[in-house]
């Protein structure tokens, strides 16, 4: 990034240190596990998007498939179709009136240019080095000609927000990073957000997919009419993903420094691959990682969290933009005033907690091996059992003996053994309806015949079921497991301690490091070029601070966060030339007046969100009932009052303005910006 792009970036940074303070502090409380007042570098530090890594040349630049059918085929090519599933492995929906910053870029033919949304929730295909699912969010609105891309980074161990630009016929598309000031008003998770059942905003509400069908064209390859099977998947997707900030804190801070920090992260690894190993059966808490790992973590998260980490809502209310709507309007201003978002939807309000992670919570390891085991799956997996299989013959067996009575009145017998090994066996039907060899949750039914790679919890795969000493359901049966867990232990002991620091989690190192300890070493990768990390630059170039006029200086203070960018959803009125601030404060004096009046007013009789977004004013060391009194806001909403007096000769007030609703005031960019 050049210099002069680079100081851009900084003003707000700046701009934001001089706010005065006022916040209190603040009353003991769980720390978040992302705070949207601290988004984070607008560029990623360290690798690139998973956008990035799939789309890039071999000279470092972008090569974007279109139209969007191309796109999606790309995607589908580096992931499993699940053969169970009626459902493909990229989910869409279709969002004619949604609540993204583009929602107005198709007005007012919202049904014949509904904004996509696309995620991945499919695991790789054998061999892709991509880990898409629950990483990948696309959304796409052909009238605006841009992609919004929400991709994983490993490297940053955080999801990078990009737009793709003049993504058209003809076109010439361009990646830039965006702002995570704007991202993080709504992604409060800094991770995709969606809508709660029943996603009435999407294709699966009846209404929305007939005046979709009645368009009569293509939606790029999207059926307009679809349950909420698909809705409720990348709801799923999404709730996976934004437990990956979670993990990450948990593997870089919770397991701590040094040797045993290093111990403990190999410690999730391990129960994590087992973990994976026996598609989510996990062994009871005390024997499914090793205890000194388990309590390394509780003691350094204990210390550092002691209120625990919250974890934001990544969903938003269900909302119906066609409720109370017979007949969609002909007149194009009534059309329009349908994306209205009303505060309780709206996605720029403060959301509660999801869950708080607590450290000397009895779930607490548990979790967090689970949230490593969604990291350890890739296109490498089938070489990871096989490395394991090859090296079955040098592996330890483990015997199992149980004692078999019949149940009276039935064909099944029930075994027991040590350890609380218990088995239930229809001897008739030659099947083990459950089977535990430790008190965990049981094996689901199985043929009594031995079966390849039947793995039972830990990961140990179940060679041989003996009961040929069985007389009339009575008797000894004997189990042989083949000790996988034990080489998946010393493969990873034998990993390198930089790999187990305190960075990301680096799960393609780390897959390749297990495979060549198992003795199937990869051929290192080749170097990438990774395409340019940029913000995109104003076409008149960098913002004028320097001489604002002292009277409109504090909307540089104060909106420079979200309006002082190249983007103009949301609308950067602060662009520009200083000696023009005050015309296109002018221009946007009415709805700049409807957000400040808001703060003052009582939640229940507010119209819209006030501005800032009070998940915002962390940064400002202020807070919502601060920032409502301040005198800084008062002077901000007394300034534009007084263009709006002006223009009209009376003082202006909320209702007023808000007679014909929100959409229905003058937009705060002129028609020819």
């Amino acid at each position: 990034m050049n210099r002069r792009l680079a100081r851009w970036a900084c003003v707000v940074a700046g701009l934001i240190a001089m706010v005065p303070v006022w916040a209190a502090d603040a009353p003991a409380a769980p720390a978040w596990v992302t705070d949207p007042a601290r988004p984070g570098e607008h560029l990623p530090g360290a690798g690139g998007s998973l956008f990035d890594a799939l789309f890039a040349t071999p000279g470092g630049a972008h090569a974007i498939p279109f139209p969007f059918e191309r796109l999606l085929a790309r995607l589908e090519a580096e992931v499993s179709r699940d053969p169970a599933s009626a459902l493909p492995p990229l989910k869409a929906v279709l969002i004619p009136l949604g609540r993204s910053l583009q929602r107005s870029a198709a007005a007012p033919d919202y049904f014949r240019f509904p904004r996509v949304v696309v995620g991945v929730d499919a695991p790789p295909a054998p061999g892709s080095p991509w880990l898409l699912k629950d990483r990948l969010y696309i959304g796409y609105l052909e009238k605006s000609a841009v992609l919004e891309v929400i991709s994983y980074n490993e490297g940053s161990g955080r999801f990078e927000f990009q737009l793709v630009k003049d993504y058209r016929a003809g076109g010439s598309p361009q990646v830039y990073y965006a702002n995570r000031n704007i991202c993080m008003a709504c992604h409060h998770n800094a991770a995709p957000i969606f809508s709660r059942a029943l996603w009435d905003e999407t294709n699966a509400n009846p209404a929305i997919a007939a005046r979709l069908a009645a368009e009569g064209r293509s939606f790029h390859g999207i059926a307009p009419a679809r349950g909420v099977d698909m809705p409720y998947a990348i709801d799923n997707a999404v709730r996976r993903a934004n437990r990956l900030a979670l993990t990450q804190r948990l593997w870089q801070e919770g397991c701590g420094p040094a040797a045993a920090g290093q111990q403990c992260r190999a410690g999730l690894f391990v129960a994590a691959l087992r973990l994976r190993l026996a598609d989510g059966l996990s062994l009871p808490p005390e024997a499914a990682i090793d205890p000194e790992a388990a309590a390394t973590l509780r003691r350094n998260a204990a210390r550092r969290w002691p209120d625990g980490l919250a974890l934001g809502r990544p969903d938003l209310p269900n909302r119906n933009p066609m409720q109370g709507l017979a007949v969609w309007p002909d007149d194009p201003s009534a059309r329009v005033a349908r994306a209205h978002v009303a505060v309780a939807f709206d996605p720029l309000l403060p959301r509660p907690p999801d869950t708080v992670w607590r450290a000397d919570a009895p779930e607490a390891v548990r979790e967090a091996v689970a949230g490593v085991a969604e990291f350890v799956a890739d296109g490498h997996w089938m070489r990871l059992q096989a490395a394991l299989a090859r090296r079955g013959g040098a592996l330890p067996r483990i015997e199992h003996t149980l004692r078999c009575e019949a149940v009276a009145a039935s064909r099944a017998s029930r075994c027991r053994g040590s350890g609380g090994a218990s088995l239930t066996l229809d001897a008739a039907g030659r099947r083990i309806l459950q089977l535990s060899l430790a008190g965990e949750a049981p094996r689901a039914p199985f043929a009594l015949s031995a079966r390849p790679e039947l793995r039972l919890a830990g990961g140990d795969v179940l060679e041989r079921v003996d009961a040929s000493g069985l007389r009339g359901g009575e008797g000894p049966l004997h189990l042989r497991l083949r000790a996988d867990s034990q080489a998946l232990a010393a493969a990873v002991s034998r990993l390198s301690p930089a790999l187990l620091g305190e960075q990301p989690f680096p799960r393609r190192a780390l897959v390749a490091a297990l495979l060549d300890a198992l003795g199937d070493p990869q051929p290192a990768p080749a170097e990438r070029t990774w395409p340019p990390a940029r913000l995109e630059r104003p076409a008149d170039g960098a913002p004028a601070v320097a001489g604002v006029p002292a009277d409109l200086a504090g909307f540089h203070a104060w909106c420079a966060a979200c309006h002082l960018s190249a983007e103009s959803f949301p609308p950067n009125f602060l662009l520009g030339p200083a000696n023009t601030l005050e015309t296109r404060i002018r221009q946007c004096a009415p709805r700049i007046y409807v957000r400040l009046a808001m703060a003052r007013l009582p939640h229940t009789a507010r119209a819209k969100t006030p501005m800032p977004p009070e998940t915002l004013l962390p940064a400002f060391r202020s807070h919502a009932a601060a920032w409502a009194a301040s005198p800084e806001r008062a002077a901000l909403e007394a300034r534009v009052a007084a263009m709006l007096k002006a223009e009209s000769g009376r003082d202006p007030d909320p209702e007023t303005l808000l007679a014909r609703g929100y959409e229905a005031l003058r937009p705060c960019l002129a028609p020819d910006r």
